[in-house]
């Protein structure tokens, strides 16, 4: 057994290659091998959002707070609101974020495959975030 005291992870700024905007990063757990699951807090201030990407084994985001925007490839926008939990299925190109007006955090959980969770993508344009 372990526990992980709160705040005993320092906070980290979203890097700029995989996000726009400003981005807190908060990790929760990465769950020792053979177990393959990790989370983070993720909080994103109004427009801040994330980098198309894919996860190779799938991503599950619970909204906590705020008013957000997520986007798979090839779909509409859609709102995601406090209590929502979205599923992105494994390989499913997406992005997330906050709204152009108001923040957004949200729990990440995704396993990692052969030591790999994310493929990270281009940036998702303001053209294609406003639309």
């Amino acid at each position: 057994m372990e526990i992980k005291q709160n705040g005993s992870q320092p906070s980290r700024p979203g890097p700029q290659e995989w996000f726009t905007g400003s981005v807190r990063i908060d990790p929760l757990f990465q769950a020792p091998a053979p177990a393959r699951a990790g989370a983070a807090c993720v909080t994103f201030e109004p427009g801040a959002r994330t980098a198309w990407h894919t996860h190779p084994l799938g991503q599950t985001l619970l909204i906590t707070s705020g008013f957000g925007w997520v986007q798979r490839d090839g779909g509409p926008i859609e709102e995601v609101r406090p209590g929502d939990v979205v599923w992105f299925p494994p390989g499913l190109k997406h992005w997330h974020g906050a709204t152009p007006t108001t923040a957004l955090t949200h729990i990440a959980i995704q396993e990692a495959l052969d030591g790999k969770s994310v493929d990270w993508m281009d940036k998702v344009s303001d053209e294609q975030y406003r639309r």
